[in-house]
């Protein structure tokens, strides 16, 4: 059995040994359902779901939300499994993996929000004409084996000819965070860093963006909101509440400057300039980074699959029927 789903149903049936036998949201005050939601990373890449957090959106769908970062698709599906947060936001990689373990109460996709990898090729000089064999022979700060931002380096890599295994080295033990820190410490010729690392790299002269993988690897579902089966049976009302709120963020963000964006969610980024932000904001609009609205396709899934099946992850394909619902995304745009 492949690590990475040993990793997964592990991590499945020891926080389900602990988990509350109670699936439900919590307790309504002021009128608003408590939600806690778990993501993957806190980015302006994820900037649909600031804009719908700080213009009150969540709020005049009915839901006071609770926002965590739980740093890590692993630890979001363990707080999903533990019940310690009702809706996860991650790569949808991590459904596929316990689902393939035989779990009867999987992790279902209900929305899709970014459909462009939000990560970018950093190097220590200005190169001009970058091309993805130049990297033949040079050591990358990557991200941990099975993940999202891992695959998506891979998959571009193997499309233009170089061999992952012997061409280049590619560092997989730097927890994500701390990549850029690492980075500028002189580990590594190469870094694929988020944003804002990437630019505090560029401020701080410690390296350059090359390229984007977004672009690179064409248009990708990276990240999706799900829930458990169970809890999405329950309070399906909440769930279209939640779909909405993240619907209207991202008619925003279509509709508005990055200027206008960066002013909403600045609070989000108390570390990072208004300026700043919206250069990061314009760098993601400019490659088509989200989508015009939350439907998670069946190509979009065939094409995840076909990442994580090239990667090594992949033990069966799992149907998209069972793993993805776009009914509450569908009446959101109505």
């Amino acid at each position: 059995m492949l690590k990475r789903s040993k990793r997964y149903i592990a991590i499945f049936l020891v926080t389900l040994m602990v988990a509350s036998i109670f699936s439900g949201c919590g307790k309504k005050e002021n009128g608003l359902t408590q939600i806690t939601l778990s993501e993957v990373a806190h980015s302006i890449f994820y900037a649909p779901q600031y804009v719908a957090i700080e213009n009150g959106y969540f709020k005049d769908e009915g839901i006071d939300l609770t926002l965590v970062n739980s740093s890590g698709a692993d630890k979001v599906m363990t707080a999903l499994v533990s019940n310690e947060a009702q809706i996860g936001f991650m790569g949808s990689e991590s459904s596929i993996y316990i689902y393939n373990e035989g779990s009867e109460d999987y992790v279902v996709n209900f929305a899709q929000l970014t459909q462009r990898a939000g990560n970018f090729l950093v190097g220590r000089t200005n190169l001009t004409n970058f091309k993805w064999t130049d990297l033949k022979g040079k050591t990358i700060i990557g991200g941990r084996a099975g993940g999202m931002p891992e695959m998506i380096l891979e998959y571009i890599l193997k499309n233009n000819g170089v061999d992952i295994k012997n061409d280049v080295t590619i560092v997989q033990n730097i927890a994500f965070g701390i990549t850029a820190e690492a980075f500028s410490s002189g580990q590594g010729d190469f870094t694929v860093e988020f944003e804002p690392f990437a630019s505090s790299l560029e401020k701080a002269n410690k390296g350059y963006v090359v390229t984007s993988l977004g672009i690179d690897s064409g248009y990708v579902p990276y990240t999706a909101y799900s829930a458990k089966t169970s809890y999405i049976q329950k309070n399906p009302a909440i769930i279209q509440s939640f779909t909405n709120a993240i619907q209207k963020g991202l008619d925003y963000v279509n509709s508005h400057s990055s200027e206008d964006i960066a002013k909403i969610i600045a609070p989000q980024f108390p570390g990072t300039d208004v300026a700043s932000i919206a250069t990061i904001v314009e760098r993601y609009k400019t490659q088509n980074t989200w989508k015009a609205n939350t439907i998670f396709e069946q190509s979009s899934f065939d094409l995840l699959q076909d990442i994580l099946d090239k990667a090594g992850v992949l033990t069966k394909k799992a149907p998209y029927a069972d793993l993805v619902n776009t009914k509450y995304a569908e009446e959101a745009v109505k």
